[in-house]
């Protein structure tokens, strides 16, 4: 499976995007603030250039698993082996202050904020655990081409 995050709505708060589960829109996400760092970057400059708990993650692709959190004590989809970044997690929230460098699914949103959070989740995870089961699952994190907005 392949997930594609797109992002298209830029403020000092968010990166509010556009979730896709092989090229067909699924729902809305929300990051912390893209401050336009690059999986390629060495870990020395991610670092001095992320603000701990408010910058999004660097764009590029990663493996997505389904393990167990213990800050939520559940299984959850982890986005795995982000350089400058532990712990990513897909789960649900509505702003900023829920998503300390994780993405957020939602099936609305506003400005700075996504809702119908757990509808998204939901659905999501089902679709994840079972992708899971059966081989690899990516996400792949990029800027829109076009038609971006920034606040």
């Amino acid at each position: 499976m392949e997930l594609k995050v797109v992002r298209k709505e830029f403020s000092s708060k968010t990166s509010i995007g556009e979730l896709y589960i092989n090229d067909v829109f699924f729902c809305y996400t929300l990051e912390d603030t893209d401050r336009n760092l690059m999986q390629t970057m060495g870990s020395k400059e991610i670092e001095a250039l992320k603000i701990y708990g408010q910058t999004a993650i660097p764009y590029g692709r990663y493996e997505v698993i389904i393990s167990w959190s213990n800050k939520f004590k559940c299984l959850m989809p982890l986005v795995s082996n982000v350089p400058g970044y532990l712990g990513i997690r897909i789960h649900k929230g509505n702003t900023e202050a829920h998503t300390h460098g994780c993405l957020l699914v939602g099936m609305k949103k506003g400005i700075d904020k996504i809702s119908n959070s757990t509808d998204a989740y939901d659905k999501l995870f089902a679709l994840l655990q079972d992708a899971c089961s059966k081989g690899k699952v990516w996400i792949t994190y990029e800027k829109a081409k076009e038609n971006c907005v920034y606040r």
